[in-house]
């Protein structure tokens, strides 16, 4: 591609108040990635309402295949697998959400702490942030839970004791790499302190990479949370849940597959749906690809004109030429 088409481009970009939001709906994956996102934000929200059977209530249709009766099909008790799958959502999501929030909210403060601070403080916090990753994170997780009663707390906190060391090392340097900046200079000699130059410029510019590394690790905190509730540390049964119905289903995966394949695969169709939304808040958010359009991009035609365009030059402004001039 030309310099002028470039410069077209990049053109057609800056005419919006939002180039972010430009780019990710001009991103194919991105789109699909929200789609399925909000769908499942939807199944969280209103997934108790929309369930058409009671998701606890057991009946005598055991292992139902699919019908119009049973969407999904029944699991071994009879409980309808799509009411199931609806009403856990709420769980699911709604332990991932937290886990994620909070992971955040450790691993910025110690993170931001050490980065700024320096000195003693950084060394005890990255003693702290070795130490927890040097023990495997599932290990790890499975002592800090199995300490507890089974349930969903246990599991978010423990998982939570587990993953915030890795986002302190990612702020720490993150905060390093600003806190020499010219800016920072600039507001300590305007008599801003310690308080207000973390709360007022660092973190307000090391949002961008938080929310996109928040939303990629969403993904694997769901996987982490399936993975200890199928191996029986999440909520006793009959809690719908999908970990724990995938636990269920396994019993039945070589007779009736579709009881374990169903929970499998909704957690996979989630961990992809905000996969895909990371990748693109990623791509949008790296100011080394601002003003380029994304290689994944639907609008082929509207492209294609653009740069036939920058490509042939603007028409003459006064019309058909005369013989002779």
């Amino acid at each position: 591609m030309t310099t002028v088409e470039n410069e077209a481009l990049a053109a057609e970009l800056a005419k919006s108040d939002a180039p972010v939001l430009r780019r990710l709906r001009l991103d194919l994956s991105t789109r699909l990635g929200l789609a399925l996102a909000a769908l499942f934000v939807l199944m969280a929200l209103m997934g108790p309402s929309l369930a058409p059977y009671d998701p606890l209530a057991t009946s005598s249709e055991r292992v139902a295949r699919p019908s119009l009766r049973h969407i999904l099909g029944t699991d071994g008790l009879g409980r309808d697998l799509f009411s199931r799958i609806l009403s856990g959502a709420r769980l699911s999501l709604g332990t991932t959400v937290a886990a994620a929030v909070l992971v955040t909210l450790v691993g910025v403060t110690i993170g931001t702490l050490a980065g700024f601070s320096g000195g003693l403080v950084d060394s005890i916090c990255m003693r702290a942030v070795d130490s927890v990753l040097t023990i495997p994170a599932l290990i790890l997780a499975l002592a800090i839970t199995s300490m507890f009663d089974p349930g969903l707390v246990p599991v978010m906190l423990g998982l939570v004791a587990v993953v915030w060391a890795g986002y302190a090392r990612i702020v720490r340097g993150l905060v390093m790499a600003l806190k020499e900046r010219s800016f920072l200079d600039a507001a300590r000699a305007s008599g801003a302190g310690p308080l207000r130059l973390v709360l007022r410029h660092v973190l307000p510019n090391i949002v961008s990479p938080i929310v996109v590394l928040a939303t990629i690790e969403f993904g694997h905190l769901l996987l982490a949370i399936s993975t200890l509730t199928f191996l029986g540390l999440g909520p006793p049964p009959p809690t719908p849940e999908w970990g724990a119905m995938l636990n269920d289903g396994r019993t039945y995966f070589l007779s009736d597959p579709l009881v374990a394949l169903v929970p499998g695969c909704t957690i996979s169709l989630a961990v992809l749906a905000f996969n895909l939304v990371g990748d693109g808040l990623s791509d949008a958010l790296d100011p080394r690809l601002a003003g380029q359009l994304p290689l994944r991009s639907w609008r082929r035609p509207r492209l294609t004109r653009l740069r036939r365009a920058t490509t042939t030059g603007p028409p003459p402004s006064g019309g058909r030429a005369r013989a002779g001039d």
